[in-house]
């Protein structure tokens, strides 16, 4: 019986099947150093964080009552180490880490709610961010619903949230300050917001005066006193 003879590989295999393969018998070293590690940061979650933010745009009139707010919050009472009082003004999305760092949110802003001018509404969880662009009267609204949507995405939302909203009685106004309508509604909304804060556990006391010096939410000179003492046109 005559032997088959040994048939060469394919011609398109054959390059592959030849080739050396150098890979397989270099030597493998391997670096002996000791490792060294740092110690683990601390893991466990922040204490919970109220933040307070008043947005809007101080240089068109109503625009300014959510800034407005929270600066005669931080005039009239002390909050506790956990709470944040801040002026957002017209900062949109570059808010987005505060808001994701607070469990709790409460919100100064105008909002048009289709209400008289001068009506203030108290808004809750779920419904705030409807009413933040819904019927907007600036574009930082919408750049805070966007905010609001980017921190639900990334799943840190808010536990809590609340929306102090004024309507406004003009916003057309560029270097005006608050209409009386919506100045005499301040110590009022200061009132639903304390009175939000201590449902969430949070007690303000009121300052006394000659305590101190009050850490500002912004510069002194656009305070609403000096704003206006500044702009002959501001009232």
């Amino acid at each position: 019986m005559q032997a088959v003879p040994d048939l060469p590989l394919p011609t398109p295999y054959a390059p592959y099947a030849l080739r050396p393969t150098p890979y397989a018998l270099r030597p493998t070293t391997y670096d002996l150093r000791v490792t060294t590690y740092e110690p683990m940061p601390n893991t466990h979650p922040p204490p919970p964080h109220t933040l307070v933010l008043g947005i809007g745009n101080i240089l068109w009139a109503d625009e300014g009552f959510g800034v407005r707010a929270v600066e005669c919050l931080n005039a009239a009472y002390t909050c506790p180490p956990s709470v944040q009082l801040m002026d957002g003004g017209t900062q949109g999305m570059f808010l987005l880490p505060y808001v994701r760092a607070a469990s709790s949110l409460l919100i100064f802003d105008a909002i048009d709610f289709g209400l008289e001018p001068g009506e203030l509404r108290l808004i809750r969880d779920d419904n705030v961010p409807r009413y933040m662009g819904a019927r907007k009267v600036s574009m930082h609204q919408t750049g805070f619903q966007e905010v609001l949507a980017s921190a639900t995405l990334l799943e840190s939302y808010p536990q809590r949230l609340a929306l102090i909203g004024i309507q406004p009685v003009e916003l057309d106004d560029y270097g005006g300050s608050l209409r009386p309508q919506v100045k005499a509604r301040i110590p009022e909304a200061l009132q639903l917001a304390v009175r939000v804060l201590s449902e969430w556990g949070l007690n303000l006391v009121p300052r006394r005066a000659g305590t101190g010096a009050i850490e500002l939410t912004g510069p002194a000179e656009a305070g609403m006193a000096a704003y206006e003492s500044t702009h002959p046109h501001a009232v």
